[in-house]
């Protein structure tokens, strides 16, 4: 499992008039609010808090002179819907029991010809056309994903449907829940360690592909859906990251997985009796595997220390914070 916790100061300039609002993302979720800066903490998330607050006065010390800004964002979405009245006709539940455990009433699913790469292609316009970005001034492209079109990557697939034509670096970032905050992390990484001025992080996910929409534990919790920001250099005074906490924890993953299938019935038997190692059988893989109760306890374990450490190191404190906004809800029952 792995959980993640960042802070980040958006400044966000709207095509036909200059806006500072508050941006909160989470994995492939943007809430957007135009006028007064309000603090926002965000697990597996970023926050907008430039009002109160100034980079200048984190106790953490700069050891580099170029920071990094949000300027655009964008979302897509697929056209279905599917209501939790929709799963009630194929498993044991029912709205109000979706409803009261996870606060969700419907998810989108792709259909038809939609595909991640068509949602993240989408939301990556939209940021661009916000910041008012040209695709060619582009010099990366995050694509944090963990249910790509292709399994040797959907970034740079992204970059040519763009049509960026200096071919700027693209890779993907496989990292589940935390994917794009850990994308976010890294284009600051590379603005500031690597000389970097436009970065595009995309995070998108089709977990409907995944699902045992027969299992009531998961299929009620995920849908699908892209979203994008254009993290941008600047100043060190107008830096907008204030601090992050990012930790990893493999022992968890027996409760949270989509292993590879690896059901041996189908080896081959040699003429004596031996059985074949080669050739290898095709990969698989399962269905979404959650162990809800393990994973609400990790979640309440380690997020609120995962915050007091984020805080910690952008000299901001509890008490200063208006807004928590966390990764979606985990079904406890």
């Amino acid at each position: 499992m792995a959980n993640a916790t960042g802070f980040f100061t958006p400044s966000v300039p709207c095509l036909r008039r200059k806006i500072q609002p508050s941006i909160g993302i989470s994995r492939s979720g943007i809430c957007f609010s135009e006028g007064i800066f309000r603090r926002v903490v965000c697990s597996s998330g970023i926050e907008g808090a430039e009002k109160h607050f100034s980079p200048s006065k984190s106790r953490v010390p700069k050891l580099v002179s170029k920071g990094c800004k949000l300027v655009g964002c964008g979302s897509a979405v697929p056209i279905l819907s599917v209501s939790n009245d929709d799963l009630a006709k194929i498993v044991d539940t029912s709205d109000e029991w979706i409803y009261v455990r996870t606060g969700i009433r419907n998810r989108r699913v792709i259909s038809g010809k939609e595909s991640l790469k068509s949602l993240a292609v989408e939301a990556a316009r939209k940021a661009l056309e916000m910041a008012d970005v040209d695709r060619n001034d582009l010099d990366l492209i995050l694509m944090c994903t963990s249910t790509p079109d292709d399994l040797f990557g959907v970034a740079p697939q992204v970059q040519r449907e763009l049509g960026c034509t200096k071919t700027p670096l693209a890779y993907d970032i496989t990292a589940a829940c935390s994917g794009f905050v850990l994308g976010l992390v890294s284009a600051a990484c590379h603005i500031r360690g690597g000389g970097f001025r436009n970065v595009l992080v995309i995070g998108a996910d089709i977990i409907s592909r995944i699902v045992d929409w027969t299992d009531r534990g998961t299929c009620i919790l995920f849908g699908d859906a892209a979203g994008a920001v254009l993290v941008q250099a600047c100043d060190a005074e107008e830096d907008g990251l204030l601090g992050f906490d990012l930790h990893s924890d493999g022992e968890g993953g027996r409760h949270l997985g989509a292993p590879i299938n690896d059901d041996r019935t189908n080896d081959l038997l040699g003429s004596n009796g031996s059985v074949l190692d080669f050739p290898p059988k095709r990969s698989s893989y399962n269905c979404v595997q959650m162990n809800g109760k393990e994973v609400f306890r990790f979640a309440v374990r380690c997020v609120p220390q995962s915050i007091e450490s984020a805080l910690e190191k952008a000299g901001l404190t509890a008490s200063s914070i208006d807004w928590l906004l966390l990764h979606q809800v985990i079904d406890r029952k």
